[in-house]
Formats: C-alpha cells, sequence, structure tokens
C-alpha cells in the first residue's frame, strides 16, 4: 500500500486485475458514519467554516474527522457531540471500536490511533 497523490491511497489487490484506490475523503466518510450509528453520539462537531457550510444546506459528510494516511496506516481524529446522561467513557470507547472495525474491514487499511475530542454535550429538545 503507498501513498498516491496527495489524498488518494492505493491498495494492493490480490486479483491483480488492476489498480483500487481510496481517497482519504472516503476513509473520513466513513469514519463519521461509524461514530454517528454508535448510540449516545447527538452529532459529529466541526469548526465554524463547516457550521457554516452545513447551516447553508450543503451537508459535508466527514465533517469533524480529520484522517491521516501513512504508508497503509490510518490515524483519525474525531470531534463529537454526545447525548446528555450518556457515560463519555463508554461511548467514546464505542466509537474507537467502531470507527476502527468500519475502517479497516471496508478500506483494508491498519488504524493505529482514533482520537476523539468531545467538543459538547446535547440535551434532548422536550
Amino acid at each position: 500500500m503507498a501513498k498516491d497523490e496527495g489524498t488518494i491511497y492505493s491498495i494492493q489487490n490480490e486479483a491483480n486485475l488492476g489498480d483500487v484506490k481510496i481517497a482519504d475523503e472516503v476513509v473520513a466518510i466513513i469514519a463519521a458514519l461509524a461514530a454517528t450509528e454508535t448510540d449516545g453520539v447527538s452529532s459529529m462537531a466541526g469548526n465554524i467554516t463547516n457550521e457554516l457550510i452545513s447551516k447553508l444546506g450543503k451537508k459535508k459528510l466527514s465533517k469533524g474527522v480529520k484522517v491521516d494516511v501513512l504508508e497503509g496506516v490510518v490515524t483519525v481524529s474525531l470531534a463529537l457531540n454526545l447525548k446528555y446522561n450518556y457515560s463519555i467513557v463508554d461511548v467514546t470507547a464505542k466509537v474507537q471500536e467502531r470507527v476502527k472495525s468500519a475502517i479497516e474491514n471496508m478500506t483494508g487499511l491498519e488504524v493505529a490511533d482514533i482520537n476523539i475530542r468531545v467538543a459538547g454535550v446535547e440535551m434532548e429538545q422536550a
């Protein structure tokens, strides 16, 4: 596996029928979807630019996710808003497990680290 063209990564294919390349944006989307499907996660948290883009109606599925891939090893940083009344320790551990499993199963890349920043806690609307 080699880094290719800045943000596109090649995966060795055993069938040798051709190249398979994955953009880091795809890895980020996989991570975001796996994280938001975890019970206790309210939403992804983004920076100011991402928040403005989402308010303008343009959804960026990978907001709040930073992915670094070096020589086939992935490091993921997530910014999350959690639901009130859930254990932060339990929820973040589940997120780390789900994200690692999703990325490794879908891409074949090895996940080294999943760093989580809890950006906020959201209360349920009555």
